[in-house]
């Protein structure tokens, strides 16, 4: 059996993403993240609809979606999301979370945010807890802890003051946060900073009751148009403005539906998800072997070699907190092993057809390998569409069989034109022809 360069640079960057590959996705319960049906936790559909004569503009959507997210973030779960859904619902998903009574009262309830004046807080435990939460929210650390106690501060104004919060830049051209005010706002705000301003005494901000940051007050602001300095990144100077917009939730949240799954049954799910994807592996393999004989064999290490490709996929996406494998997640891989192994078969096929019409074993296989792909990519295409229409259009979990339909179709391209064609190619110069039974074709030389 000859190497051709072109053959063997396919099946060296092959190995290449193999190793990665592995390397990306084991083990698999710590680099693939689990969604909420294998994980267990809660899921939860929100729909805002308009306070009293307003609308919901794009914008009163934008500050819903920050709140919602600033809530789900104090969950410390990892994992937890918020999606917009349609013009006026969110999914939020949190998966882990046991106390849904808790969860659920966070969620719909309207955004609370607070200007505390610090030195007005004599608590120690409290404070305590304020230093723990500023210094996890400037460090960017997720956490867990509990919110302020309301018993053990008292804040001067709340949030429904705010008319307006921006990045800036302050007079050197460093990164601020402006913030206007209301008129009733302003006054409160100049009598407060007058009275700071002496000490440079510090005001906490905190929303639904987590410091979120505590500037110190430099000089009295008798306008309400104030700006907050200091050594902010665009992300940490983009954070603070979102807070500062959100103010109170400016829409009434209600909640259509919640659904809490147990970590058993999740467990229980996937593994029954598992074992419906290793018997069809298996009774796809044993049809492959027992009509295509030694090309039989070859699909099933292209099979391999498509599922390490996949579960590699899977992890750097887990990486990078852009997926969560689902039940209908595992259907659209299952889905997508079908759609793996029709690219075999149209190479094989057409290699068959390229013997019986005469030709050699050399160029029936560089022939079936162009013409069976070209093929195998028309195909591909149809399915593609509607795995994007479906994933564009869709909801909830069905998104994530979509998606996973969407990634193996991309992987089976990538496994046909390093694996499977270059294989079929270096068969067919000279061990083929030697065994034409085993491999389930007829006899010839490799002339041509």
């Amino acid at each position: 059996m000859k190497l051709k360069p072109t053959n063997a640079w396919a099946l060296i960057a092959l190995a290449l993403l193999l190793a990665v590959s592995v390397w990306s996705f084991w083990p698999v319960e710590e680099k693939i993240t689990q969604g909420l049906d294998i994980k267990g936790g809660l899921s939860v559909t929100l729909t805002a609809s308009p306070l009293g004569a307003g609308e919901l503009t794009e914008e009163t959507m934008s500050r819903v979606e920050t709140i919602l997210i600033e809530r789900v973030n104090g969950f410390g779960v990892s994992e937890a999301s918020v999606q917009r859904q349609g013009q006026r619902s969110f999914l939020v998903q949190l998966p882990g979370v046991q106390n849904a009574q808790d969860a659920l009262r966070l969620l719909g309830e309207p955004g609370k945010l607070e200007f505390v004046d610090l030195t007005s807080v004599t608590d120690t435990a409290t404070l305590d807890l304020i230093a723990q939460q500023l210094e996890a929210e400037y460090s960017g650390e997720e956490t867990t802890l509990p919110q302020l106690d309301p018993e053990g501060y008292e804040p001067f104004m709340t949030g429904e003051v705010v008319t307006d919060a921006r990045v800036t830049t302050d007079e050197y051209g460093n990164l601020a946060v402006s913030i206007s005010m209301s008129g009733e706002g302003a006054d409160v705000w100049g009598d407060v900073t007058t009275r700071l301003s002496a000490t440079r005494g510090q005001v906490l901000i905190a929303l639904d009751g987590r410091a979120k940051s505590a500037p110190a007050v430099q000089t009295p602001i008798l306008d309400g148009d104030t700006l907050i300095t200091g050594s902010f990144t665009v992300d940490e100077a983009k954070g603070l403005a979102a807070i500062l917009q959100s103010g109170a939730m400016p829409a009434e949240v209600a909640i259509d539906e919640s659904r809490l799954v147990g970590p058993t049954l999740g467990k229980e799910s996937l593994d029954q998800g598992l074992l419906a994807g290793l018997v069809g592996l298996a009774l796809v393999a044993a049809f492959m072997v027992a009509y295509y004989r030694g090309l039989g064999l070859v699909s099933i290490v292209a099979l391999v070699a498509y599922a390490l490709l996949m579960l590699g996929s899977l992890g750097i996406l887990s990486r990078m907190n852009a997926f969560a494998l689902t039940l209908p997640g595992i259907a659209g891989l299952i889905l997508s092993i079908g759609v793996a192994v029709d690219t075999s078969i149209l190479i094989f096929e057409r290699l068959k057809e390229e013997i019986e019409a005469g030709r050699t074993h050399r160029s029936a296989a560089k022939s079936a390998v162009r013409h069976a792909i070209g093929t195998s990519i028309d195909a591909d295409i149809v399915t593609l569409v509607s795995a994007i229409a479906l994933y564009a259009l869709a909801i909830g979990p069905v998104r994530g069989f979509a998606f996973t339909l969407i990634l193996g179709i991309a992987i089976d391209l990538v496994a046909a034109l390093l694996f499977t064609g270059p294989i079929v190619r270096m068969l067919a110069e000279g061990t083929m022809s030697k065994a034409p039974a085993f491999w389930g074709v007829k006899g010839g030389d490799t002339r041509g």
